[in-house]
């Protein structure tokens, strides 16, 4: 097992995984959000979608495009995005 300081097989440390994922849950009826669910399998939509790049935005300080959110599609590729301070590469 990986400790909380060691990086996820995305990039993103595994803390920071497990927080954008717990922050997906507030806002998506899904009882349990994985790091490899599918932002819209979930049932995310645009409105769900904004508010949750708001709160990256607030509790990160870090800008996600909408077109970066949605083509992440992952709590976990979402916090890699975080990770590197919203730049897409």
């Amino acid at each position: 097992m990986q400790s909380e300081s060691e990086a996820a097989p995305t990039g993103a440390p595994e803390s920071l995984v497990r927080e954008i994922s717990a922050l997906w849950g507030e806002y998506l009826p899904s009882a349990e959000i994985g790091a490899d669910d599918d932002f819209f399998e979930l049932g995310g939509n645009s409105l769900i979608g904004i508010k949750i790049i708001d709160r990256v935005a607030r509790d990160y300080g870090v800008e996600l495009s909408v077109r970066d959110f949605y083509l992440a599609q992952t709590p976990a590729r979402v916090a890699v995005l975080v990770e590197r301070g919203g730049a897409r590469t």
